[in-house]
């Protein structure tokens, strides 16, 4: 149990160091109805990763215990490290262009917290780079030989640590009200000019060292 929890932090980590999603979850408590469309966000954001983990655990499950299990899992890892490095390379290629702000996120004024559900939920469960992590963290869990309540723990203790960035914005308004909105915004400023360099090096690193565990173990 304790050798995956070396694994599955860092990838947690690293769903929890990009900034694609803390964006919209602090635009969203600048909305008529914060609090809602704010917790809505991140609910959605929680099943998003949930879901896409748990495809990935069931797969990995599906094979017997042994060698070629291991062998599975080494080529998953590999593979999935393979292309994290791929695609953070080509996000610090491209980190200082210009991009037009999404038509999503220049609607998020108008959310609802009905909107702001299918919002958390698009970005985790349909984003590459999302569904590579929790692909890698189902994969390790997956295949790890864990028991049922051992793979539950693994699985909330994943997505907990990758939904605590969304979460900390969303539970300072509740705490501290309207006066915690500067801040965050500048902060959201801040996220918003650096999102694609932070996102290139973590999710480069990350798959470094994913891929070079999946090449050891083969």
């Amino acid at each position: 149990m304790s050798e995956i929890w070396g694994e599955i932090v860092p990838l947690a980590a690293a769903l929890a160091a990009s900034p694609f999603p803390i964006i919209p979850a602090i635009l969203l408590l600048f909305t008529a109805r914060p609090r809602a469309t704010g917790l809505s966000f991140l609910a959605g954001w929680v099943i998003g990763i949930v879901v896409a983990t748990a495809v990935f655990v069931g797969l990995a499950t599906v094979l017997e215990p042994g060698d070629d299990t291991a062998a599975w899992a080494s080529w998953a890892r590999l593979a999935i490290g393979v292309a994290l490095v791929v695609l953070g390379l080509s996000r610090w290629r491209g980190r200082h262009e210009l991009h037009d702000t999404p038509a999503w996120m220049a609607a998020l004024n108008e959310a609802t917290p009905g909107s702001a559900v299918r919002l958390g939920v698009l970005l985790s469960a349909a984003n590459p780079k999302v569904l590579l992590l929790a692909a890698a963290g189902g994969v390790v869990i997956g295949s790890a030989g864990l028991s049922t309540t051992e793979t539950l723990v693994s699985v909330t203790a994943f997505t907990a640590i990758a939904a605590v960035t969304v979460a900390l914005p969303v539970l300072l308004f509740i705490v501290l009200g309207e006066r915690i909105l500067v801040p965050l915004g500048r902060a959201r400023d801040w996220l918003d000019a650096n999102n694609a360099a932070v996102m290139a090096t973590v999710i480069t690193v990350i798959g470094v060292l994913l891929a070079y565990k999946g090449y050891s173990g083969l």
